[in-house]
């Protein structure tokens, strides 16, 4: 009788401990290094605090405090800008802030739905302008309000009805959960809510005086003086600005700081408030033992 075959198993072969122990800590080495990266990427230590952060403003006002990246906020300076350029409330920034806020937010983008363009997606085929007219903030904004007072009772009616009236959307409800965001930038923007914008921006390039004088003076005119000068103790450029009131300098200074990323602001210093930058932490406004008057903002650039 002849011996029975033999059996053979394929795919069973027992793992070596040594091999296990080595794949293992592969795998614990992948992990620790795909943690590192992210914790790079994000700059934010294992500790959890963050060392650099990233370039961002944030509005406040009453109980909202809203994010914004510096691209959001130098658009939502161009918007409430050219509301004041044209002597427009507060509410008018509002309502534009939020329409932008849904359309884009806060981008002035190169696409849309069909030939919708820039902050409030506004198309040229329906006579808004040319495209190259639309991607200009300062245009689309001015059209923007052209069409805003234009619209009944603008001034007392919903947000949401008042953008729907100027925008059409297919999305009218759409514009609600704007509306806190809207208030708090518009605020702090026109100067209403003192100390309401803080921002950080180590990316800027700096340098940027004589953009910024030409930014102030193209929303106040002859209603602000803007004096160039020199830091005693550091050397650096100032700009000491002079406006009307109180309300407007702190206009003039937070629109300033939303423009923190392009012209590289190291400080400011409105009445007896100053804001100093940190490129570690977003800087508080805190009590200057040397105040100026209430009307004056003291820049001071890198």
């Amino acid at each position: 009788m002849s011996a029975a075959p033999r059996r053979v198993v394929y795919g069973r072969r027992r793992a070596r401990p040594g091999r296990i122990i080595i794949a293992l800590l592969v795998v614990i080495a992948v992990v620790i290094g795909a943690t590192a990266a992210v914790r790079a990427l994000t700059r934010v230590p294992f500790s959890g605090v963050s060392i650099i952060p990233r370039d961002h403003c944030i509005a406040v006002a009453d109980s909202y405090r809203g994010t914004m990246t510096t691209e959001q906020a130098g658009n939502a300076a161009i918007i409430v800008g050219e509301a004041l350029r044209r002597g427009l409330p507060a509410r008018a920034a509002t309502i534009a802030i939020v329409t932008a806020s849904q359309e884009s937010s806060l981008r002035n983008l190169n696409y849309g739905d069909a030939d919708s363009l820039g902050l409030f997606q506004q198309r040229p085929s329906q006579g808004w302008g040319t495209p190259e007219q639309i991607m200009d903030p300062w245009y689309a904004a001015g059209k923007f309000y052209d069409a805003l007072v234009k619209v009944k009772n603008w001034q007392f009616r919903d947000i949401g009805e008042v953008a729907q009236a100027v925008q059409r959307s297919a999305y009218p409800d759409a514009y609600a959960k704007h509306e806190p965001a809207g208030r708090a930038i518009a605020s702090a923007l026109t100067g209403l809510t003192p100390a309401g914008l803080r921002c950080v921006a180590n990316d800027g390039q700096g340098g940027g005086g004589d953009e910024l004088v030409a930014l102030l003076t193209h929303i106040w005119g002859n209603n602000i003086t803007i004096t160039p000068g020199t830091d005693a103790a550091t050397g650096a450029g100032t700009l000491t600005v002079t406006a009307r009131d109180a309300t407007a300098a702190w206009a003039a200074a937070q629109i300033s700081m939303a423009q923190l990323a392009s012209y590289g602001l190291t400080s400011i210093q409105v009445g007896d408030q100053t804001w100093t930058h940190q490129s570690t932490d977003l800087a508080q406004w805190a009590t200057s033992s040397a105040a100026a008057p209430a009307n004056t903002v003291v820049i001071t650039l890198r």
